[in-house]
């Protein structure tokens, strides 16, 4: 069964929209907060259909992201307790939990080693999300937050726009040739990372 495929053919059909970059920030900044969709399912269709502008649109994600991060920080210091049942009833209560004993573990160590696995949680295959919230709710200082999050997304976002833009019709090519096997080999590693994230809040 073919879901991926006919999802990209559509995906070009909204990147040409000129609405499509104002779409785009706003999927990037309520994905930092709690959207479980990634930002790079619509940017890497807008930097195939229009690849002379991918630096544009990859910066425009990352501001989304970087705002939504920014809220998703505040929402989990100020007002975590009272979304509790909230996050229980999307499913999302044990992976919060099990970001947040990850966060304090580094946070023992030193807020530069909360710098350092925040930037890398950015390649993990765990939504931003669970890293915004954990970070408001423990009180990672905000120069060091602020910092891995612009690195984090940022890397991704670049990174992508870059590969598209290097390889021109043969990344679009190669791109809808294997669009089916990636798209599911991506929902299988989101998978595996929110199992692993609940097995560690259960176990850990």
């Amino acid at each position: 069964m073919k879901i991926f495929g006919p999802l990209y053919e559509r995906a070009i059909g909204w990147a040409n929209h000129r609405r499509a970059p104002t779409y785009l920030t706003l999927l990037s900044f309520i994905e930092a907060i709690i959207f479980p969709v990634m930002p790079e399912v619509m940017l890497a269709p807008m930097c195939v259909a229009q690849p002379r502008r991918g630096w544009w649109f990859a910066s425009l994600s990352l501001a989304g992201s970087m705002a939504g991060a920014m809220v998703g920080y505040a929402l989990g210091h100020f007002a975590y307790e009272a979304l509790k049942p909230m996050f229980a009833v999307l499913g999302m209560l044990g992976g919060i939990e099990s970001g947040i004993a990850l966060v304090q573990a580094k946070m023992a160590e030193s807020p530069w080693a909360v710098f350092t696995f925040l930037v890398l949680g950015g390649f993990m295959p765990i939504p931003m999300k669970v890293f915004t919230w954990a970070s408001g709710i423990v009180g990672v200082p905000l120069p060091q937050y602020a910092l891995s999050m612009l690195v984090g997304r940022g890397k991704r976002v670049f990174l992508l726009a870059a590969m598209i833009r290097i390889g021109g019709p043969r990344a679009e090519s190669a791109l809808r040739r294997w669009i089916e096997p990636l798209g599911w080999v991506a929902t299988a590693l989101v998978a595996a990372g929110v199992a692993w994230l609940v097995w560690r809040a259960k176990f850990a």
